[in-house]
């Protein structure tokens, strides 16, 4: 009998035809899961398990805070020197941080700790590292801030320093430049306050010292002019030799009266003692001219001499309230000084932390799964309305 002559087909062809259908069906039935969930998965978890960089962490903790800290201290509180009772954190813990996370820093960090070569190691893979060997300050901001970060704690008023670089090294150098840069940023807050608090102070001791020592300049040029060290005293001196000349006078004249009707006016005696009154006369006449005679009298001179000593006085109250606003202001401006306190310095890390591999994969698979099932939901539900 003639006809075509088809080739014998053995048990394990047979079985692997089968078993190829069967793949072939299943696939073509979970085509929509494989394309949504097990490609992007396999390629994110290639991704992360074979191309990511490995990440180290440096880690440090520390606390702003000012000198006069008052409230209740207890426990590591005490030990520490700041409240971990309270819940209001120093607005320059907020300065601080940002200012460690701005362009300044991360500038700064270029120049002096070479932050851009740190981050363009050939040896980081390419979706990580930062491109270009001169970014703009922009981008070279944003990708600082991803591996920059600085977290506050509302009740103890801590502050945790999280730092990601792609070498042990490279994490611990960043984050002890970025804790010296903070405690350079806080000396220097603490030099304006203390100018801006104290330079007015100072400034009016300033004046009320100028003003002292040119009222004191004056006065010494007024005794240097006048001949007279002491004014005051010449003056009490004067009256008291007018006083003596005076009460002298007086004595004579009442012994001239007694004298007279007694003895003759011709008498040498009653002569000697009409000499005598006029003598003394005419020296109280000249040392009274000397008190108030004139210009160049002690009351000319000593009226000078006591303005100049007012205005010494007024010059010594007005230089001892300055000094005491100085040294207030200067107290003030150290008891509000702030400082910077490492409580946990940074460390070298040993094993790399980031990225979390079998987090991110899971996470994804999971929201995946939970996706394509929730799509799946949805077109039997519109299939089944359709029918």
């Amino acid at each position: 009998m003639l006809g075509i002559i088809t080739p014998s087909i053995s048990n394990d062809q047979k079985a692997e035809n089968v078993w190829r259908l069967r793949a072939e069906k299943l696939l073509f039935s979970y085509r929509y899961f494989i394309l949504f969930v097990v490609l992007p998965i396999a390629v994110l978890a290639t991704y992360y398990y074979v191309i990511a960089s490995d990440q180290y962490e440096t880690s440090a903790d520390f606390v702003v805070r000012k000198a006069d800290v008052s409230g209740a201290q207890t426990g590591g509180g005490q030990i520490l020197g700041f409240n971990l009772g309270g819940s209001i954190v120093s607005s320059e813990a907020y300065m601080v941080n940002d200012y460690l996370l701005s362009i300044d820093a991360a500038e700064r960090l270029s120049r002096q700790n070479g932050l851009i070569e740190r981050f363009t190691r050939p040896s980081i893979d390419v979706f990580s590292r930062l491109w270009g060997d001169k970014p703009s300050p922009e981008r070279l901001l944003k990708y600082y801030r991803k591996h920059v970060s600085f977290h506050v704690d509302s009740e103890t008023g801590i502050t945790q320093m999280n730092v990601h670089a792609f070498t042990p090294g490279d994490a611990y150098e960043i984050g002890n430049a970025l804790l010296r840069m903070g405690e350079e940023q806080i000396n220097q807050l603490n030099i304006r306050t203390y100018r801006d608090q104290v330079a007015h102070a100072r400034s009016e001791a300033e004046l009320a010292e100028a003003a002292l020592k040119s009222a004191e300049r004056a006065l010494t040029d007024y005794r240097r002019s006048n001949n007279d060290i002491d004014p005051a005293g010449s003056a009490r001196a004067q009256v008291s030799l007018v006083s003596n000349l005076t009460a002298g006078l007086t004595t004579a004249r009442a012994r001239l009266r007694a004298m007279e009707g007694l003895i003759s006016p011709s008498s040498p005696q009653y002569r000697a003692m009409v000499s005598q009154m006029r003598a003394l006369e005419a020296q109280v006449a000249s040392q009274s001219g000397r008190i108030a005679g004139n210009d160049r009298s002690i009351a000319s001179s000593l009226g000078g001499y006591e303005n100049l000593q007012v205005q010494q006085e007024a010059a010594v109250r007005r230089y001892a309230a300055a000094a005491a606003a100085y040294e207030t202001a200067r107290s003030e401006a150290v008891r509000k000084k702030t400082y910077l306190i490492r409580i946990v310095d940074a460390n070298r890390a040993v094993k790399p932390l980031y990225p979390e591999r079998a987090k991110i994969v899971g996470t994804a698979l999971l929201t995946l799964v939970f996706a394509y099932a929730i799509g799946w939901l949805l077109v039997q539900g519109v299939r089944e309305h359709e029918i």
